[in-house]
């Protein structure tokens, strides 16, 4: 089951996106809604916001270094006129009406085509949790749409749309969520954290049987065919708050939804339910599971700082069996302070969140990530951390320019690799598309204090984090501090600076996926979840529950082998039938002896059904002395 071909990752990728996507041609250029939800407007129209129906006030527009670029007095609504790219905001000018939070507005530039179809930029927005009424879903589309976002993350609730087994919810918000999404352009990669209660006792784990999840995501593949493009069967099952699951159970459903999402939708793109860790013992029991002909795209979350990049994608990197990787979850989030009301990030917070978006984008691409979605679009708090780059009326903070100006700038990335410079500068080069060009665009930074980029070109058009436009140094050099700088060259300037190639991708690993599925069932008790491990007695025989499952159309009848470590007592039943969408229980016998009690040792059963495929459950055990 295990060779390598010579298909790169992104050229599997292609195939998929071309089989099942929106192409761009069919995407029509983002224009926004006529009551600018959000506050958010376009370069060249003129800027209208609603202020409080009180007394005539005068109210200062200030920009986002600080600069006062207006005052007007008006009341119910003030007419701003056009006003350049960037953030901006209202403030009244009397202290004593200052008292809540000012009001924000932005203005993005006008998309000159429409946002490709194979764009990396992407955002996790929740929208069905987030925003369940209709009109708040087509909002907040709209302004996914203007900021160039390709992809974007919903969230779905199994038992909102399945209270019975059997028993699909005739209408729910998940389908307003769908198709409000794919009206307006957007690809839609859905996920699901939970169980029904009537399908296993923790609706925080995986059900006990597997067919609940195979015949679920059979029906919403189905159900969702030409909205839903994308789907996650899990969200984190590696960490205790989403079931603490091992990485052989991970596997597990992972072949059993991988089938019934198939089954729906031959077209969908099967994700890899999302690891939010990096831990060796969880990649390596799910990766000698030979998931990976049951995942399109390996999906992945991370928290960290960009410089920490390199060591998690490397971990990652290593059992994606050359997969996409696409980063379903990302974020270096910033503290909120002051009034819990607002939970609002102070001035200085919010450029260093408004800073770190293009960060997070550029060396994610350059990891390697075929789809980066940022965490998170709303406005979302985890005890002292903001996530979000909206507030709760939809008004955008820095940080959602910032966004903007990726998917503009990063429009269709791909990697070219690093610049080499010393260690003060941090500047990325790709190819990608910007307003439509094929272009060379740079993104660079200084690490610590200022610093000058120089290289052997000119920069006639540079803009900053936020997508304004900045003015061309005398000496030709990019002036960097802390916050990004894009700077958009022609694309045969690539082959006038000095570039560090990004990380290889992984090579490609073969195999079919097979209708057969083996599944282990233990009790929590006996896990360690951070060895990714089970326990069990020393010296002893122990029976390990497993199932056999059939999810074809046809019976399947194979054999089976088991290997263990040298000198330990396995064994189970040497053959097995199954009726289609049917499980058999079968015994794994195991007698460990002369074991090392610190160190989980693999034990694996092969399954050998002809036409059926073959198939492998491996279970790393952990010996324990009474």
């Amino acid at each position: 089951m295990k060779t390598t071909v010579t298909v790169g990752g992104c050229a599997l990728l292609m195939v998929l996106l071309a089989s099942n996507a929106l192409t761009a041609a069919e995407r029509v250029i983002p224009r926004p809604l006529p009551d600018h939800p959000g506050n958010l407007f376009v370069e060249g129209e003129d800027v209208v916001i609603g202020v409080p129906e009180t007394a005539d006030a005068t109210w200062r527009v200030v920009d986002y270094d600080g600069r006062v670029v207006a005052e007007i007095r008006g009341k119910g609504k003030l007419v701003l006129g056009r006003l350049p790219i960037g953030y901006y905001e209202l403030h009244p000018a009397r202290a004593e009406a200052a008292a809540g939070r000012p009001i924000s507005l932005g203005v993005v530039a006008v998309l000159q085509s429409p946002t490709p179809a194979t764009s990396p930029i992407a955002c996790d927005v929740a929208m069905a949790w987030f925003y369940p009424e209709r009109l708040r879903m087509v909002n907040v589309a709209s302004l996914c749409a203007l900021a160039g976002l390709n992809w974007v993350r919903d969230r779905l609730s199994w038992p909102e749309v399945e209270p019975g087994r059997d028993q699909l919810a005739p209408r729910t918000r998940y389908d307003d969520s769908a198709e409000t999404q794919a009206a307006a352009g957007l690809k839609v990669l859905q996920a699901n954290h939970s169980s029904p209660e009537w399908a296993g006792k923790d609706r925080k784990r995986f059900p006990d049987d597997l067919r609940d999840a195979h015949h679920f995501y059979r029906e919403i593949a189905r159900r969702w065919k030409d909205k839903v493009m994308a789907i996650e069967p899990w969200n984190e099952a590696d960490i205790a708050g989403f079931g603490g699951h091992t990485g052989s159970e991970i596997a597990s459903l992972q072949k059993a939804s991988y089938l019934g999402i198939k089954a729906g939708n031959p077209e969908a793109v099967v994700c890899q339910n999302a690891f939010a860790r990096h831990r060796a013992s969880t990649l390596h029991d799910f990766h000698a599971n030979h998931a990976w002909p049951y995942f399109d795209t390996f999906n992945l979350h991370h928290y960290n700082p960009v410089g920490d990049y390199p060591r998690i994608y490397a971990a990652f990197r290593e059992v994606s069996a050359g997969r996409p990787l696409w980063v379903s979850e990302c974020n270096f989030p910033v503290n909120w302070s002051g009034d819990q009301r607002f939970a609002e990030p102070s001035e200085a917070d919010s450029r260093v969140q408004a800073e770190r978006v293009a960060k997070v984008y550029a060396c994610s691409l350059h990891e390697g990530s075929s789809a980066v979605f940022y965490f998170i679009l709303g406005h979302y708090v985890e005890t002292h951390r903001q996530f979000g780059i909206l507030r709760p009326d939809l008004s955008p903070r820095p940080a959602f320019l910032a966004m903007a100006a990726v998917g503009r700038f990063l429009a269709d990335a791909k990697p070219l690799g690093k610049l080499k410079t010393d260690a003060s500068i941090a500047a990325y080069a790709f190819r990608a598309n910007p307003d439509g060009q094929e272009r060379l665009v740079l993104v660079a930074w200084a690490n610590q204090s200022d610093a000058k980029l120089t290289l052997p070109l000119a920069f006639p058009r540079r803009f900053d984090h936020l997508g304004r436009r900045k003015k061309a140094d005398e000496d030709a050099a990019l002036t960097l501090s802390a916050a990004p700088v894009f700077a958009v060259l022609p694309i045969e300037d690539a082959a006038r600076v000095v570039i560090e190639p990004p990380p290889a991708a992984a090579p490609v690993l073969d195999g079919k996926p097979s209708n057969v599925v083996l599944q282990a069932v233990w009790p929590r008790d006996q896990v360690e979840l951070d060895l990714s491990a089970y326990r069990l007695a020393v010296e002893q025989p122990q029976t390990i529950p497993v199932f056999v499952y059939n999810f074809g159309d046809e019976p399947a009848e194979g054999r089976l082998t088991v290997e263990g470590p040298t000198g330990w007592g396995v064994s189970a039943s040497e053959s097995v039938k199954v009726a289609p969408n049917q499980r058999v229980p079968i015994r794994l016998t195991v007698e460990p002896r002369d074991a090392d009690p610190k160190q989980p040792q693999p034990v694996a059963i092969h399954g050998d059904f002809g036409p059926a495929g073959q198939t492998v459950l491996s279970l790393p055990l952990l010996p324990k002395t009474p």
